[in-house]
C-alpha cells in the first residue's frame, strides 16, 4: 500500500462520501474498508428474482443529494416513488391509513376529536418548551396527548431510529421541531413559517433501479484504486513530535500487516469502533465515544406471488404501535414503490423488527426471526403459505441512539477530537442518520480536512 495525504477509515457512505469529496478537493486519498465490500449497512442482494435491500430501502431526494446523483452519473438510475402513496398504521389488528397534512390529520377517525382539537388550538397557543433535554414523548404529550404518540409518533419514530421515543432526545433527533417551538411558542406555525418559498412539496422518496447499493458502488468506481477493502485497522499511532507530523495505520489485509502513513485520518466507523481505535490516543475522547448508544435491527425481506396476499398493497406499508405487541416494528411494501423489486405477478416485503424496545429480537436464530415475522405479516395482510424467497440480515448495532443528553455527548467528542491534530470523525451518529445527513456530514469533514492541511502549509 502507497503512503497517502488523508486516509479515510470505512468505507460506509459517510466515508465514501468524505473520500470522494477530498478528491474533488485536489488532495490525494486513500480508503480503507474491513469487509469486502463498501456501502456498510446500504446494500442489495438479488435472491431467485427478487431484489433486495439489506439496509435502507428508500431516500428523501434532497436538492444535495439529487446535484451528488447527477454528479455520479446516475440520473438513468433514479427511481422515485408515488409521492400520493398513502402509508399506514396497525391499530387493533387493522391497517389505517395514516393522515400526511394537518388537514388531514383534522378530519381522520384514526384520532379522537380531543386529540384533534389540541392540534388545531397548537396553531393558536404560544408554549415555552423545558430548558433541559426533553424526550420526543415527553414533549408529544405536552403539546399533542398521549394518542398521537402512542398511534402516529412512536411508530413513526421506530421507523427512523429504531428507537424508544421515552428515551429520545428531541432537540438531538427532530432538531427542527425544537427550534420551532422555542422560536414561534407553537410547531404548526414554526412549520408553516420555515417552510421554503420555492418549495410546494416535500423532497422525492428515491431509490435506484439495481437497489440502494448502487450510489455506493459509483462512489467507489469514481475513487477507483484509492479504496482498499478487506482492509482492517487495527492501530493507529500519534506522529512523533518534530518527526514529519504523520499518522501511522497498522491495517491487516489478505492475513499480512502492513503500516502505512498519513497526514491526516479520517475515522468513519461506528462510534464504538471509532473509541477502541482512539482509546491508544485519547482515553478522554475513547470514552466520549463509548457514550453513543446503539439499536439493534433484524432486516427480514420475503417475495411471494401476489395471488398469495389478500392485501392490495397500495401504498408506502405499514408502522405498528408498540401496542398491538407484535415483533414487527414496520413492513415497507417494496414492490409497490419502486419497479424491479419482483417478477411480474409476484410481491416483494421487507419488514424490521427488534429496536431499542425489544432488543433481545436479534438474540434469535435466523429461522425464529423469520417465522416469527412472516407469521406477523400473513395475519396482518392475509398471506397464504411461505414466501418464495426469503432472508434475514441481524444487526447487533445498526442505528445509533439520539437519546437524552445526545447533544452534551456530541459536543464533548467534537471538543475533544479537535485536540488531536489531524485526526477527524465523520458518521450517522453526528449529525443523523439518514442518507442525506451522512454525505453532508462527509462532505463538511472533508473540507475540514482541506482547511486543517493547509493552515499547515
Amino acid at each position: 500500500m502507497s503512503d497517502a495525504q488523508v486516509t479515510v477509515v470505512g468505507g460506509g457512505i459517510s466515508g465514501l462520501a468524505c473520500a470522494y469529496r477530498l478528491r474533488q478537493l485536489g488532495l490525494a486519498v486513500t480508503l480503507l474498508e474491513a469487509h469486502d465490500r463498501v456501502g456498510g449497512l446500504v446494500g442489495s442482494v438479488e435472491r431467485d428474482g427478487f431484489l433486495f435491500d439489506f439496509g435502507p430501502q428508500s431516500f428523501q431526494g434532497t436538492d444535495a443529494l439529487l446535484g451528488l446523483i447527477g454528479e455520479l452519473g446516475l440520473e438513468g438510475e433514479l427511481l422515485r416513488a408515488d409521492p400520493a402513496a398513502p402509508r399506514f398504521v396497525l391499530l387493533h389488528g387493522q391497517l389505517r391509513e395514516v393522515p400526511m397534512s394537518p388537514q388531514a390529520v383534522l378530519t381522520s377517525s384514526l384520532l379522537g376529536a380531543g386529540t384533534r382539537l389540541k392540534i388545531l388550538a397548537e396553531a393558536f397557543r404560544r408554549t415555552q418548551p423545558p430548558e433541559e433535554d426533553e424526550s420526543i414523548a415527553s414533549f408529544v404529550r405536552r403539546k399533542f396527548g398521549q394518542e398521537i404518540l402512542e398511534y402516529l409518533v412512536a411508530p413513526f419514530v421506530s421507523g427512523v431510529y429504531a428507537g424508544d421515543p421515552e428515551k429520545l432526545s428531541l432537540r438531538a433527533a427532530f432538531p427542527s421541531i425544537d427550534e420551532w417551538e422555542r422560536r414561534y411558542g407553537s410547531v404548526l406555525r414554526g412549520a408553516m413559517k420555515s417552510r421554503p418559498k420555492n418549495r410546494t412539496r416535500p423532497p422525492p422518496l428515491c431509490s435506484f433501479r439495481r437497489g440502494m447499493r448502487t450510489l455506493a458502488e459509483a462512489f467507489a468506481r469514481n475513487l477507483g484504486d484509492s479504496v482498499k477493502t478487506s482492509s482492517r485497522v487495527v492501530a493507529i499511532r500519534l506522529p512523533e513530535r518534530g518527526v514529519g507530523g504523520e499518522y501511522h495505520l497498522r491495517v491487516v489485509r489478505a492475513a499480512r500487516e502492513a503500516d502505512i502513513s498519513s497526514a491526516a485520518i479520517v475515522l468513519a466507523v461506528p462510534a464504538d469502533v471509532a473509541a477502541q481505535l482512539i482509546g491508544p490516543l485519547s482515553s478522554v475522547l475513547s470514552h466520549a465515544l463509548s457514550g453513543i448508544a446503539y439499536a439493534p435491527v433484524a432486516v427480514v425481506a420475503a417475495g411471494y406471488y401476489g395471488k398469495q396476499i389478500g392485501h392490495p398493497l397500495r401504498g408506502f406499508g405499514f408502522l405498528v404501535p408498540r401496542r398491538e405487541k407484535l415483533h414487527t416494528l414496520g413492513t415497507v411494501w417494496n414492490s409497490s414503490l419502486f419497479v424491479g423489486r419482483a417478477g411480474e405477478g409476484r410481491r416483494t416485503l421487507t419488514s424490521f423488527a427488534g429496536g431499542a424496545t425489544n432488543a433481545q429480537m436479534v438474540s434469535r436464530t435466523d429461522d425464529e426471526i423469520a417465522q416469527i415475522v412472516q407469521d406477523e405479516n400473513a395475519r396482518v395482510l392475509q398471506i397464504a403459505g411461505p414466501p418464495i424467497a426469503s432472508a434475514v440480515w441481524r444487526y447487533a448495532r445498526a442505528l445509533p441512539q439520539y437519546n437524552l443528553g445526545h447533544g452534551r455527548v456530541v459536543g464533548q467528542i467534537r471538543a475533544r477530537a479537535r485536540e488531536i491534530r489531524g485526526l477527524f470523525l465523520t458518521g450517522n451518529y453526528l449529525e443523523g442518520p439518514s442518507l442525506g445527513k451522512c454525505v453532508e456530514n462527509g462532505y463538511a469533514t472533508a473540507e475540514a480536512v482541506r482547511d486543517s492541511l493547509q493552515a499547515c502549509n
